[in-house]
């Protein structure tokens, strides 16, 4: 495969809103539509810089695929670039996000719309099972990389362990295994020696391995810094100023600007926390209303994270101080999308130069691709537990000898949803139908079956 000269900003633009269009089915199909769309499709980048800038972003507070683009838009077209990748990653998502909220606080469960999420579900569980199997078939070259996503997978799917942890245990396994010489350990886990670009690889771009905007330049991550801080806080330390820390709004960005810089791991790792706070210190939510925001964020492009717009949007809504209650969750949804993706363009602007110097550092490589394999097995996880979640009404927890395992109750499946679920997947791996035509046709039968009373 040989690599292409980097399109133009304009045409660049096309494609990051088309793949910001499509971004369907969690961080595992985002990251896989991009890989698709822009090392397959596009080839302009090879395999090694795609997953380079994949173990980077996967180290981050925030949404990795969101921050992957922003990666690879500022690679090719610089600040810029990053800026339009990031924001028309997300925008999809938040128009569609608010809209739903809108529906959702005037009219609150339909049965048409609940259809309508029943169908998209498994169209969904189909796309990010098709992903895993995608970047798992990239990533898990030897058996010690698969040995380390197995064990990832039983640690936080089986003993629920932290996944800050699994990334550091990880990591560590790749850095010692490198350290040691291991042939499993060496090119990343590939083959052959690690900072060598292989003959299909379509790293050398443009006639030069490494643009001359991603040298580290200290001046530019003061500056870039400084921006992007003043962006984010400013916001909210004049919200505080304004109407005290007890308003609503300003509640909304001191919390979601903390979850901002502890969300390791994506949204699933944290939206627990959430939930409970939401519901119980500031009464946002009702109890239960956590999960159908998440249904929104699993059916709609853009990163899961993008519930918290729906949880600020609600907590506005519900403590409009004085504002027509639309306004006021139109404007704390806004609010919230703005600390959570702001602080994304931070860490990629600021580490990104240092992270291209490092892409040739054979431990450095080591590491990051221990903790990719290792992220394989949490992305599997999280495929399992949303299908188990699914295809059964009812899920129990299992607690015995260290365990914490989610076990379905199996008098529970949903047959309807299951066979949708199975519909799915023959349309993705056997009839290979795209993502766009897979989510149309389950959301049809979705309604269709709600219509029949059986969804």
């Amino acid at each position: 495969m040989q690599g292409r000269a980097y399109p133009t900003l304009a045409g660049a633009t096309r494609i990051w809103a088309r793949i910001g269009l499509l971004s369907f089915g969690g961080p595992a199909g985002q990251i896989a539509l991009m890989h698709r769309i822009l090392v397959e499709e596009q080839r302009w980048l090879g395999e090694k810089r795609f997953l380079h800038a994949l173990n980077y972003c996967m180290l981050l507070p925030g949404p990795e695929a969101m921050q992957l683009a922003v990666y690879i838009g500022w690679l090719m077209h610089r600040t810029l670039g990053g800026i339009i990748a990031g924001v028309l990653f997300v925008l999809p998502g938040v128009v569609a996000i608010m809209a739903l909220s809108w529906i959702y606080a005037l009219y609150g469960n339909v049965g048409p719309v609940d259809a309508l999420f029943f169908g998209l579900k498994a169209a969904v569980l189909a796309i990010v099972v098709q992903a895993v199997i995608r970047i798992g078939s990239r990533a898990l070259k030897n058996s010690a990389m698969i040995a380390i996503a197995a064990a990832s997978f039983v640690a936080i799917f089986g003993f629920a362990v932290p996944f800050p942890l699994i990334i550091l245990i990880a990591g560590l396994v790749g850095f010692l295994g490198a350290r040691s010489d291991l042939p499993a350990f060496q090119d990343g886990g590939g083959h052959g020696k690690v900072g060598k670009l292989q003959v299909d690889d379509a790293d050398t771009l443009l006639g030069e391995e490494t643009p001359d905007h991603t040298q580290i330049k200290r001046g530019w991550a003061f500056r870039i810094s400084s921006v992007f801080l003043v962006l984010w806080l400013a916001p909210v330390a004049l919200l505080f100023a304004a109407l005290g820390p007890a308003n609503v709004f300003a509640q909304i960005a001191s919390f979601f600007s903390v979850m901002a810089v502890v969300t390791f791991g994506g949204a699933y790792a944290v939206l627990a926390y959430v939930a409970q706070e939401a519901v119980q210190n500031y009464g946002w939510l009702a109890p239960g209303e956590m999960l159908d925001g998440l249904s929104m964020a699993e059916t709609t492009p853009g990163p899961l994270i993008m519930v918290t717009q729906f949880v600020g949007f609600m907590g506005a809504f519900r403590d409009a101080s004085g504002l027509s209650p639309l306004i006021a969750g139109t404007l704390g949804g806004l609010l919230t999308t703005w600390v959570t993706f702001t602080p994304c363009f931070l860490w990629i602007f600021l580490g990104a130069p240092f992270i291209e110097r490092l892409r040739d550092n054979a431990v450095l490589t080591a590491a990051l691709t221990a903790i990719t394999a290792a992220v394989v097995g949490v992305i599997l996880n999280l495929a399992v537990w949303f299908g188990l979640h699914v295809i059964f009404d009812e899920v129990r927890t299992l607690t015995a000898f260290g365990l914490d395992l989610d076990v379905p109750i199996w008098s529970t499946v949903n047959l309807a949803a299951a066979a949708l679920v199975l519909s799915a997947l023959v349309a993705v791996f056997h009839v290979k139908l795209g993502p766009v035509t897979v989510l149309a046709g389950c959301a049809v039968a979705g309604v269709v079956l709600g219509l029949a009373g059986i969804a």
